[in-house]
């Protein structure tokens, strides 16, 4: 845990579970998509659980019902585009921002941070999300899951996100919610603050101990250097 306050470079955000609480979507699509191939409905609570690898991942998870699942690939073959389907047009419809994200994102614009949003879903996803909960403009760089070869918990997102932004990767601060956030941003050499709230597949995120943990938004004040 930190223990005096920083001035990163400039701020990369992930999304699901950090920003936005699209579980409900992604449950509704989930079930709706299991309804279709006579399959039994997983639920909210289930869903919760499975998310922040992005959607792929969460289809096998769902066609298995387990968390380390793998489908025989004629099922996946099969669930995978209406999945797809099912959630473009269920992108935003549930979703939220969490309580303190605006607050949160307005201190640090005023503060006059960088930030850029790196995500593991699919930009045919994250750019319509992101502009139906107002938050798009925030982002002078946007990093979805399929931007690069890889995604997180690989560092080369984050490393993509700050050569988009043409700034060194220094000094740079990670917010997520996730053990694959937190793994990302130390292969990359970023500080990494951690909400409460999100999705870590049942785990306490202070289990892979970040630099600080928060509740909200509304507490990066208490971590980050305002602008003097």
């Amino acid at each position: 845990m930190l223990t005096a306050k920083i001035t990163p470079g400039f701020v990369l955000i992930d999304l699901d579970g950090t920003l936005i609480d699209s579980v409900p979507d992604l449950a509704y699509c989930t079930d709706e998509m299991m309804k279709q191939l006579g399959l039994p409905e997983r639920g909210e609570a289930a869903v919760r659980n499975w998310v922040g690898n992005g959607v792929q991942r969460l289809v096998e998870r769902a066609l298995t019902n387990d968390l380390d699942g793998t489908p025989e690939p004629a099922l996946m073959e099969k669930a995978y585009p209406l999945f797809l389907a099912l959630y473009k047009e269920n992108t935003s419809q549930r979703s939220c921002v969490y309580e303190g994200v605006v607050q949160g994102l307005d201190w640090m614009k005023a503060q006059g941070y960088r930030l850029a949003c790196v995500t593991n879903k699919a930009a045919d996803f994250t750019l319509p999300l992101l502009e139906d909960k107002g938050l798009r403009d925030y982002f002078e760089v946007v990093v979805s899951g399929d931007t690069c070869a890889r995604k997180k918990p690989d560092p080369m997102p984050l490393l993509h996100a700050a050569q988009q932004l043409g700034v060194s990767p220094e000094n740079a601060l990670m917010i997520g919610d996730s053990q694959s956030d937190v793994k990302a941003a130390r292969a990359a050499g970023f500080h990494i603050f951690c909400m409460t709230y999100g999705y870590n597949h049942g785990e306490d995120i202070r289990d892979y101990n970040p630099d600080a943990v928060m509740d909200s938004f509304a507490e990066l004040s208490n971590w980050i250097e305002a602008a003097s």
